[in-house]
């Protein structure tokens, strides 16, 4: 028997970062403010840490845009795998050549595309779909804050996200 509501426990369990980096914010503080000394000093380091954890907790409160969506989404040694109930796909995180968020759809979904493979599409609700924040933030140059504005604000048409390689002319940007 639990005694937290069904809705908050996917509450706070979505804002678990954010809620840790407030813990660790709090010992960092106190640490500070008691004894001094050493305990001081690595008081100020909780406080930086805290503070970094803040930052990477909230930019993972935007990515989350909720769960019980068609399909799941397993990140196993650099592969993504997408098994759907209607299509699904394999490609390897570090082969990505095109990343886009296609809004069109209900709910919007990820476009994964890879050469020599057909394209994965992955709602963005999907089980498991959290785990791709940290595939699409190791690839090189991508913005997060961009991709996470995207993802939130309610584009009308699909958008590139990220690409390898620019298949436009020099003087038209990404964005």
């Amino acid at each position: 028997m639990s005694f937290i509501r069904p809705e908050a426990k996917m509450a706070l369990w979505r804002w678990r970062e954010v809620l840790a980096a407030g813990v660790v914010l709090i010992v960092g503080l106190s640490w500070i403010s008691g004894p001094g000394g050493l305990l001081g000093w690595l008081g100020w380091v909780l406080v930086a840490v805290a503070i970094a954890l803040a930052v990477i907790g909230f930019q993972r409160v935007r990515f989350r845009t909720g769960a019980g969506g068609p399909g799941v989404v397993t990140i196993d040694e650099g592969q993504i795998t997408y098994l759907g109930p209607l299509n699904g796909g394999i490609i390897a995180a570090r082969e990505i050549e095109r990343l886009a968020l296609d809004p069109t759809f209900s709910p919007a979904h990820w476009i994964l595309e890879q050469d020599g493979q057909p394209t994965v599409h992955i709602p963005v609700n999907a089980e498991g779909a959290e785990a791709l924040f940290d595939v699409f933030s190791s690839l090189p140059g991508l913005k997060t804050e961009q991709m996470l504005s995207e993802l939130n604000g309610g584009a009308l048409h699909p958008v590139i996200i990220w690409e390898r390689r620019s298949s436009r002319p020099p003087h038209l940007t990404l964005h």
